[in-house]
């Protein structure tokens, strides 16, 4: 039988019963249609599992093809060779066999004579990458004989493979710079025809390689990423993300793909990858309501198989993002189901996120408040890294100041005084500097004297107001330093960009809590978002502007 009519016979069947039954048909086989006999059972009898049915490698049939691979290895094809080597690795033959053994020594001594080419070479890269332990100076010769060919002809799989071999030389402690700004370049010109999964790897292997330098490339990479979005498998789609956090990149298409292939995909999608989506639009603060609301229903779903880690995932991006998805009521009692279940093996600062995530939105977490202020539990936050820091602290003291101000009737243990915070750090919602200084300019103008009010002003509640206006009981501002006759307090929230998610109106969970708390402490809370104020022109009109908003009752 001649090798296109095996080929067309060998690609229809499904299984590897009726591949050996073929095979045995058959007086003789060249030793390529062998080794396309090998890749083709490797096809059928290998998923993500492994081996579906080791039984087979006992098999008369392939027992034969692998013997005449063994002692046959110095008269085999290039192509037989390498094709059955890969076929061999994906059944995850012992690479210590003999069998391999001779593969892995034959194709060497041929990769050492320059036999081997490039296509050849591609193969032999990716057995030996497969293999995860290779050596480094195989590696290494196979880039050198790619390098002697000019790297400007090479194919994208070439590519793929020369940074996938980069990434391991690299981990050993190889500097290969050069290399690297070489290939940069050459891979620029072909981002256009790189499929879904040479786009993902390469988005992987530039941040190994910690390629920062390389802006244009990533740029178009992340670009041509957003029209394979729906056909990213899970562990491709993870490696965008990363890449995209990584390198800093934020676009607005990609977020559209992604809110446009989660909820469709939400009940496929592998746990780790919604976890890894969920974690790109928490860090570029991205309120997506279709991706959140899908992620909520699947978490209702799906939280009895998730892990602590993902469970945590999952959640915290609605506290921070300070949203509520429409089946919220759904969402936290399943939360606090899975909670219950397995409280224990949550990591202790992970919990403490979690809750502290669950209080930003006004879901209480009051039954597991006494576990995280018993002092066995911060003994072990205290003992695992980062132990208690401020960041940390402030967390378990906005947790006890919500149950002491929006939940007076919890009665359990409260957080002893050597673990609160004076004041809340806050670097991420400072004030902007800029519209900062317009509001100050329009309070000014408006109040005519500085001394009326008071900037970054310390509370014995560990907030610290943006701008504090003292009212005595008629009504008349009192000089910000006096402290008697004070009738009312208003806290001014100058709230810049930074206090908002991206491209929204929406205050991130830190600041709404801040504003509640106030509140509820008894200052009358005036807001002063970036997008009332930054159409205002002059400092009149911006006075004018804060006469309403402070003083309704005495404008106009």
């Amino acid at each position: 039988m001649d090798e296109q009519l095996f080929f067309k016979k060998l690609n229809s069947l499904c299984t590897s019963k009726d591949i050996f039954c073929f095979l045995s048909s058959l007086e003789v086989m060249s030793d390529t249609m062998a080794s396309g006999a090998l890749q083709k059972i490797s096809e059928v009898e290998v998923d993500d599992d492994g081996l579906k049915n080791p039984g087979l490698l006992e098999n008369e049939v392939f027992r034969a093809l692998c013997f005449q691979f063994e002692f046959e290895s110095s008269k085999l094809s290039n192509t037989g060779l390498l094709n059955a080597l890969q076929a061999l690795i994906k059944l995850r033959i012992d690479p210590q066999s003999t069998l391999m053994t001779s593969l892995l020594s034959e194709s060497e001594e041929r990769l050492g004579r320059g036999q081997l080419t490039a296509e050849n070479l591609c193969a032999l890269g990716e057995s030996l990458l497969e293999l995860e332990g290779p050596s480094c100076a195989t590696l290494e010769q196979i880039v050198n004989h790619m390098q002697e060919r000019d790297i400007k002809s090479w194919s994208p799989r070439e590519i793929v493979m020369v940074y996938k071999i980069l990434q391991v030389t690299v981990r050993e402690g190889k500097q290969c710079q050069n290399l690297l700004n070489r290939l940069n370049s050459v891979t620029l010109r072909t981002v256009s025809q790189l499929s879904p999964n040479f786009a993902s790897v390469i988005l992987n292997s530039l941040v190994v390689l910690r390629q920062t330098g390389a802006v244009l490339l990533v740029t178009a990479l992340c670009k041509h990423s957003v029209k394979h979005v729906p056909y990213f498998t899970d562990h491709e789609l993870v490696n965008v993300l990363e890449a995209f956090l990584y390198f800093g990149q934020k676009m607005q298409i990609f977020t559209e793909a992604l809110e446009r292939h989660v909820p469709k995909s939400i009940h496929t999608m592998h746990p780790q990858t919604v976890s890894k989506v969920m974690q790109y639009c928490c860090k570029k603060m991205i309120l997506s309501k279709p991706i959140f609301d899908a992620v909520a229903e699947g978490f209702v779903s799906s939280a009895d198989r998730l892990t602590t880690d993902q469970i945590a995932a999952y959640i915290i991006p609605f506290g921070t993002l300070n949203y509520l998805p429409p089946s919220a009521s759904s969402l936290f009692r399943k939360l606090e189901t899975v909670l219950h279940i397995h409280l224990r093996h949550f990591q202790p600062h992970t919990l403490v996120n979690l809750l502290h995530s669950c209080a930003l939105i006004q879901r209480y977490p009051i039954n597991f408040l006494p576990k995280i202020f018993s002092p066995y539990f911060l003994q072990k936050l205290q003992a695992q890294p980062p132990g208690l820091n401020r960041v940390v602290m402030s967390q378990l003291t906005q947790l006890f100041l919500t149950v002491t101000l929006e939940c007076p009737f919890y009665e359990g243990p409260k957080l002893l005084s050597k673990y609160q915070v004076k004041a809340f750090p806050m670097p991420q919602s400072s004030p902007d500097v800029h519209l900062f200084k317009r509001v100050k300019t329009g309070l000014l103008y408006l109040l005519k004297k500085r001394i009326y009010f008071a900037s970054a002003v310390s509370t014995p509640y560990f907030y610290v107001i943006d701008i504090e206006i003292k009212l005595d009981e008629e009504g008349f501002v009192l000089p910000a330093a006096q402290l008697e006759e004070v009738h009312r307090r208003i806290a001014l929230c100058v709230d810049g960009q930074n206090r908002f998610c991206a491209h929204s109106h929406n205050l991130l969970g830190e600041e709404a809590i801040k504003q509640r708390h106030l509140q509820l402490l008894g200052y009358e809370v005036v807001q002063i978002p970036f997008f009332e104020i930054e159409s205002l022109q002059n400092t009149r009109k911006i006075a004018d502007y804060l006469h309403k908003k402070i003083f309704p009752c005495t404008y106009g």
